[in-house]
């Protein structure tokens, strides 16, 4: 009997094949790192060095929103938000009537600059911190999304914001020291990001991932079926490929990094919206890790029969320095069919731009919202992974409303007495 030959490159593997991540990898993710170099092909934003306070503010227990319009607003963890001033229990002496003191009081210039940057882009912002949004926030959020209108719409959605703890409190997790990087947590230098606000069409963005400084595949990020994209995908794949081998395949620092892109109507044009660490904390969505990690390269030249599988041929017009200029200033694909003069066109291979079909099981996924699950206390999360601790969590909240229930008891009869 012939041997069996395993070709399989994940076979025997016990963990994912990841190379180191490094600490410096982590902040060339970090997007007040690489935007001034591509601001050019990013959507308009500004970013705001935020001080020691105004991070000590962000990492604080509770939400207590600055003065705004002479109103207070604090975190009560029965009632929500709610105004100082409006407490029927406060109490009224001449001594409680002084002024209660400002929470933005060691970064109020913070404060201004970011209301004078919300004037500045239109008055609507999209935040972020370095590398995260808090998308999984929007639920207390007024608009029930990242729009925000004032600095404490900003506050409150950075302090009830998951994503954004990560990054203040574990961006460096399972991270190893590189010879030019030996930060700590607490050196990071963060930064408010403020994107101008302007509606984003979810069924044209996407996810890339970039490995030894090659495009091997792209998917998705809104998981939904859209039957408009398979009649692009050649198109796409072509202005993303040429997106990629132009502006970002010898000019970001990493040769392993993911990027998300949007290609907005008429689709002859990308915009650069993300960098995201290559590290298992990134989601692979329409991939698995470990499919991305064991992926074959696509090969050096043009030269030769077919590629691997999930490759096709590409033909990428040679650009010239008047081609790159305009299209910095339009914000445009460098590569697309222009009326230069060069002739010299470049053979590449354009990964795979796997979509969401019409049958697949993500295809209508709108049963569940979106980062649901950030919209629960921890506790009842982590209850759930597992029977017992589900069990648990149930005793622990019986015991919770027993005792409530003969609180109100004693308190009633006090009241009876009195």
């Amino acid at each position: 009997m012939p041997a069996i030959i395993d070709d399989d490159p994940a076979a025997g593997l016990t963990e994912l094949p990841f190379p180191p991540v490094t600490k410096a990898h982590i902040l060339n993710c970090s997007y007040h790192t690489w935007h001034p170099k591509y601001r050019a092909i990013t959507p308009k934003s500004r970013t705001i060095p935020l001080p020691q306070p105004f991070v000590d503010y962000l990492r604080a227990d509770g939400i207590v929103l600055p003065d705004e319009d002479d109103e207070r607003a604090a975190w009560d963890s029965d009632s929500g938000i709610f105004s100082a001033t409006d407490d029927p229990n406060a109490a009224r002496d001449d001594d409680d009537e002084d002024e209660e003191e400002d929470v933005a009081d060691e970064w109020r210039e913070t404060h201004d600059r970011v209301r004078s940057v919300i004037a500045d882009l239109g008055g609507k912002v999209m935040p972020k911190l370095n590398w995260s949004a808090p998308k999984d926030a929007t639920w207390i959020n007024a608009t029930n999304s990242m729009e925000c209108r004032t600095p404490n719409d900003i506050y409150l959605l950075l302090k009830s914001s998951d994503f954004v703890t990560h990054d203040l409190e574990h961006a460096f997790d399972d991270c190893v020291d590189s010879p030019d990087s030996t930060l700590s947590q607490d050196d990071i230098p963060y930064h408010l990001v403020l994107r101008k606000h302007f509606q984003m069409n979810p069924s044209v963005e996407f996810r890339c991932f970039a490995r030894g400084r090659k495009l091997l595949c792209m998917c998705q990020r809104d998981l939904n079926h859209f039957d408009f994209l398979l009649n692009m995908e050649s198109k796409l794949q072509s202005l993303i490929q040429q997106f990629f081998h132009v502006r970002l395949r010898d000019t970001f620092p990493d040769e392993n990094f993911t990027f998300d892109v949007y290609v907005p109507a008429p689709y002859n044009k990308v915009w650069l919206v993300d960098v995201n660490p290559w590290a298992p904390r990134t989601d692979p969505l329409l991939f698995s890790w470990l499919e991305i990690l064991t992926m074959p390269e696509p090969p050096e030249s043009s030269a030769g029969d077919d590629g691997p599988d999930g490759f096709v041929r590409l033909s990428l017009r040679a650009t010239t320095d008047d081609d790159e200029e305009n299209a910095a200033n339009e914000g445009a694909v460098v590569g697309e069919d222009t009326d230069s003069d060069s002739d010299v066109d470049e053979e590449i291979w354009a990964p795979e731009l796997r979509l969401v079909k019409i049958g697949d099981p993500e295809a209508y996924g709108f049963g569940t919202t979106q980062y649901s699950a950030h919209k629960l206390p921890k506790d009842v999360v982590d209850a759930s992974q597992s029977g017992e601790g589900l069990r648990a969590f149930a005793r622990d909240w019986e015991n919770i409303l027993s005792k409530r229930q003969q609180d109100d008891a004693t308190g009633a009869e006090s009241s009876d007495e009195d």
